[in-house]
């Protein structure tokens, strides 16, 4: 370690670790590029904010969040260290330190959380006969293996467990030879939305699955031949190699063979595969009560009345797989659930102060809206309009980000609210904000969808021709809307939920409903004739019914342009977004 860099001195401070510098740092060290650095997380002193004073080579690493906060306050200088500040010149990328650890085996295994993660993963591969050991064939070329170390996080931020992962090296595989199709579906988002408001009118069950290790129990079909194990190659044969029985994780091809292996176990057990959604698997019993169950890679969410049926699936899934039962619906993909007998709330709290600490932006000043209603760049329509400056940024594009941050600084703890009603429909707020783009004067267009008086879906999105008149742009937004309507329906018809009640369309342009209804405009709609086709056709078969909202009642309206904050917050609400964390 070069003597012109010494770590802060902390009390009760853990061990550095060693971080290899994945790119030059200038220029604050330019001697020190591409070495081993052994750092601590340090924060800047309050007299370095106050008067500007540069910080040291370790202060531009943030490599180990896990600094106690009972550190943070006087070291043994008499320093006054404050917290979530993070000034680093490095990119954001290569700053998110928080969600993994080394990848070096023996810095790793010298603790023994790690010992017993690896002990764990190399037991499981033998308990599933994932390879046999051969000599490779001639011609034939392994791909390379790694381990991976990652800690996973419980929803208030507390270590879960130590993770290890053994993963292929993929990007060596070559297609046609070491695989074929590597298509599998996970579950859609707007899918789990439709069931939360299902489950909290229907008073069904929400419980929570996970497969361990789930990859290795799907199927190879190709003759893959992978490496000897880091440690290991030196008790084996020089030409020794693993040929893979099992899928393992970082193969092209596992995704795949793991959905495949999951569904035939599955639908040998009686479910109906859904065609909306190809994760939704739904059995229905003569009695009328169903089985519902949904799967993202290897997090099963399970639904339904039918409790005796639940509990034998349960108990097959783990004769077939190793099952951990998670109880009640609580943490899924980042979102926090809640329930109580009013309704459910999904949140992102620990997800949006995870992105606020990575961004150093933990400590700015909330907001109360996420854009200026001045500027022509609600939080859909906010990102879709700075990704599209992607690949030419200015200033004036990294201020809206920092001011999306700093509005999820001011509502970290705000989430969807589905709760009991008595409305069973389905209804479709479109809306479009012409030619709001000022570059290439195209249109904005966005829907929102509410199953049973539940927000389920949104979109934003700008379209992809410059419409010549108001009501065209909002005839576009209305075809959108339309289609996912018809996708709804079809979900809940496979949920069970079928309906002769149409599709209940919100539109605030006249002009476009007079246009669906009747086809006296033919020589203005020449250009959009296959939307007006489309929409006539729906609206004559009574599948959508076409509503006029005035514009203060278009709940879409957020999505297509920034709204002053009255209208913002009066719009959120009509939403269902309510902060839960917020003082009744």
């Amino acid at each position: 370690m070069p003597s012109s860099v010494q770590p802060a001195q902390h009390t009760n401070v853990p061990s550095p670790v060693t971080i290899q510098s994945p790119m030059p740092i200038q220029p604050i060290a330019p001697q020190l590029a591409n070495e081993n650095l052994q750092v601590y997380i340090r924060r800047r002193k309050r007299q370095e904010l106050e008067h500007g004073s540069q910080s040291t080579c370790g202060q531009y690493i943030d490599s180990n969040s896990s600094l106690p906060e009972e550190n943070i306050g006087e070291d043994r200088a008499g320093e006054v260290l404050i917290p979530n500040i993070d000034d680093s010149p490095l990119p954001i990328a290569l700053r998110k330190g928080v969600r993994r650890c080394s990848q070096h085996n023996t810095e790793a295994l010298k603790f023994q959380e790690w010992k017993k993660a690896v002990q764990d993963e190399i037991d499981a591969l033998e308990k599933n006969g994932t390879w046999t050991i051969t000599d490779l064939p001639v011609g034939k070329r392994p791909v390379g293996c790694k381990w991976i170390f990652t800690i996973k996080y419980k929803a208030d931020g507390s270590v879960e467990r130590f993770k290890a992962r053994l993963v292929a090296r993929g990007f060596t595989q070559s297609y046609g030879i070491d695989y074929q199709e590597t298509f599998a579906p996970v579950a859609k988002l707007n899918t789990i939305r439709i069931l939360l408001s299902l489950a909290v009118n229907q008073d069904w069950c929400l419980q929570q699955l996970d497969i361990k290790n789930a990859f290795l129990n799907g199927d190879l079909e190709e003759e893959v031949y992978m490496e000897i194990l880091p440690g290991f190659q030196e008790s084996m044969a020089k030409n020794q190699v693993c040929k893979l029985q099992k899928s393992l994780y970082g193969l092209k091809q596992s995704p795949r063979a793991w959905f495949d292996r999951f569904t035939k176990a599955v639908l040998k057990l009686g479910y109906k595969q859904g065609q909306a959604d190809h994760t939704l698997f739904v059995k229905k019993s003569h009695a009328g009560k169903m089985a519902i169950l949904i799967v993202y890679v290897d997090d099963i969410i399970l639904s339904g009345n039918d409790m005796e049926e639940l509990q034998k699936l349960k108990k097959y899934l783990s004769e077939e797989f190793e099952v951990k039962d998670l109880g009640n619906l609580k943490y899924f993909l980042g979102m926090e659930v809640a329930r109580s007998r009013k309704g459910i709330v999904v949140s992102q709290r620990k997800y949006i102060l995870d992105l606020l600490k990575e961004t150093g932006m933990l400590g700015c000043k909330p907001i109360d809206t996420p854009m200026d209603s001045q500027k022509k760049l609600g939080i859909e329509k906010e990102m879709s309009a700075v990704s599209q400056f992607m690949h030419s940024p200015t200033e004036e594009h990294m201020e809206a980000v920092y001011r999306i941050l700093r509005y999820l600084k001011m509502t970290p703890g705000k989430g969807l609210f589905f709760r009991k009603t008595e409305n069973r429909d389905i209804e479709v707020y479109s809306d479009a904000d012409w030619a709001g783009n000022i570059i290439d004067r195209r249109s904005t267009s966005g829907y929102c969808s509410f199953v049973w008086g539940n927000l389920v879906t949104w979109r934003s999105k700008k379209q992809s021709v410059v419409a010549r008149s108001s009501a065209e742009v909002e005839y576009r937004a209305l075809t959108h809307g339309i289609c996912e309507g018809i996708w709804i329906k079809r979900v809940l018809s496979e949920l069970g939920q079928t309906s002769s009640s149409p599709i209940l369309m919100m539109c605030d342009n006249q002009a476009a409903i007079s246009i669906a209804k009747n086809p006296v405009h033919h020589d203005r709609t020449k250009h959009v004739k296959i939307d007006r086709h489309f929409i006539t056709e729906k609206v004559t078969s009574e599948t959508v019914k076409l509503n006029y909202v005035p514009t203060k009642h278009q709940t879409a309206d957020i999505l297509t342009k920034a709204l002053p904050r009255p209208n913002f917050e009066d719009l959120t609400c009509k939403l269902g977004l309510y902060d839960i964390y917020s003082p009744a």
